[in-house]
């Protein structure tokens, strides 16, 4: 539920990759007191497999067609990039859409628990779905 613990884990790595042992345990050291009492959370692990589980066994279309970049002009006239909003131009930085196939549309796979920074990004995705179109439909803008 701190995802600065990969942070610390990956950057301690690379300290004691450069400095050695023995100085290498003070890192080291500090890194597991500060894993060892960060709030814990599986959720990232149990969403990119139930997320996976639905691509193996689903029949799933591929990107939706708003998503899918058109460098080509016959792409564009297929309907590539049709629709898109680029969500640097939205309030927030994030544009009501759907961004999963319609096989899928509307499935929520990572469920954060209230523990932690999870709990922050908790809020912000119930802030956001309380804004957000119904499932597998984009809200059109104005």
């Amino acid at each position: 539920a701190d995802p600065m613990g990969i942070v610390v884990a990956t950057a301690v790595a690379g300290a004691v990759e450069q400095v050695g042992m023995p100085e290498g345990r003070i890192p080291l050291a500090q890194a597991v007191t500060y894993l060892a009492s960060a709030p814990k959370s599986n959720a990232s692990y149990l969403a990119v497999d139930a997320a996976l589980k639905d691509v193996e066994e689903k029949k799933i279309g591929g990107v939706p067609l708003h998503l899918r970049n058109a460098p080509a002009k016959g792409m564009a006239d297929l309907g590539y990039g049709r629709g898109y909003k680029y969500p640097h131009d939205f309030p927030g930085g994030q544009a009501e859409q759907e961004y999963l196939p319609p096989e899928l549309a509307g499935a929520q796979y990572y469920r954060p628990k209230d523990i932690g920074f999870e709990k922050t990004i908790q809020e912000r995705l119930v802030a956001r779905l309380s804004k957000a179109a119904p499932p597998g439909k984009c809200k059109k803008k104005s």
